[in-house]
């Protein structure tokens, strides 16, 4: 890795905490003074990624427009990530006409044809439509590839398993991601998931499995590069996990009662963690911090005021831009 590279991967991991952190501002501004969920100009549950950030800087690093990105019901930071238009996503998720979707679909299923993202609000449900993608994608003589990212709880799927079996057997371009934040919901993994790392799950597929530890972005890139080049070269897949951290609730509303760790989360922050290490390396100061968070904040601000400068859907247009028998 070279400097430009980590500074590159700091600059993500600050514009995908900056977004989410405004998201989190927009949402609760108006569900006030008790807490209505389907109140206010972002009705409906909120699932934000602060703490992920690592897992998609890292891997949507080695990835272009044209690769395609399965994400989770928290998407976020991987549609960012890949690129996908911070306004129009941002549109969306205020469902507003200029969103991804013309406002039908909400912040759970952002679906940019562009940059080949989409995502869902069921469980596993990425990781089928992948192999597709990554089987269309060969067939047409491309080494473009699929990237299906799937939380620790869902690797408990079915949809899990039928998909990594295929995908080895038909040695498709897949690399799929499992994002490990301890906590399925509400349940701790060690309450639902009978291995310790669900890496180790893909040698009974017949496929690399490697679990990169410590939220780390700079191990997470390592590991996707030799996901991403042995997809490439038409090698097959790979599973990685990363062991992340989810810093705030399930969904925007959740007491989290359940969680014995709430009081050290805060020290496990990976952005200011990896600052630390381009501090020491002399890649970073004060200065270059503020630089970084201000450019983010004005892309945000600018991707806020465009949805809620958007208009909202006529209700004479709802049965436009669906599927219908």
């Amino acid at each position: 890795m070279d400097d430009q590279l980590r500074l590159d991967l700091h600059r993500m991991m600050v514009l995908i905490r900056t977004f989410e952190e405004a998201i989190l501002r927009e949402y609760h501004a108006d569900k006030k003074p008790a807490f209505d969920i389907g109140a206010g100009a972002i009705p409906g549950e909120m699932h934000l990624s602060a703490g992920q950030e690592p897992a998609a800087a890292g891997i949507c690093a080695h990835l272009t427009a044209g690769d395609a990105v399965t994400a989770t019901h928290r998407p976020h930071h991987f549609a960012i990530a890949h690129g996908v238009d911070l306004r129009a996503m941002t549109a969306e998720i205020f469902g507003r006409v200029g969103g991804l979707g013309r406002g039908r679909g909400g912040h759970m299923h952002l679906f940019d044809p562009a940059t080949h993202f989409s995502c869902s609000g069921i469980i596993a449900e990425g990781y089928p439509p992948a192999l597709g993608q990554a089987l269309a994608f060969r067939r047409r003589g491309t080494d473009r590839i699929a990237v299906a990212v799937t939380g620790e709880g869902a690797a408990n799927q079915g949809a899990f398993h039928e998909s990594l079996n295929l995908a080895a057997l038909w040695r498709l371009p897949v690399v799929f991601v499992v994002e490990d934040n301890d906590w399925g919901i509400s349940v701790p993994r060690s309450a639902s998931t009978c291995v310790t790392s669900n890496a180790d799950r893909a040698a009974g597929y017949g496929m690399p499995g490697e679990r990169v530890e410590d939220n780390s972005v700079e191990a997470v890139y390592e590991a996707a590069g030799r996901a991403v080049e042995r997809a490439r070269a038409g090698h097959g897949p790979s599973l990685i996990e990363v062991h992340t951290l989810r810093l705030w609730g399930h969904f925007e509303g959740d007491a989290q009662a359940y969680r014995s760790d709430l009081e050290g989360v805060p020290g496990r922050d990976p952005i200011p963690t990896y600052e630390a290490a381009l501090r020491e390396r002399g890649l970073l100061d004060d200065t270059g911090i503020e630089q970084v968070r201000k450019a983010a904040s004005e892309r945000v601000e600018d991707a806020i005021a465009f949805a809620r400068a958007s208009a909202e859907p006529d209700p004479a247009t709802a049965r436009d831009h669906v599927f219908a028998r």
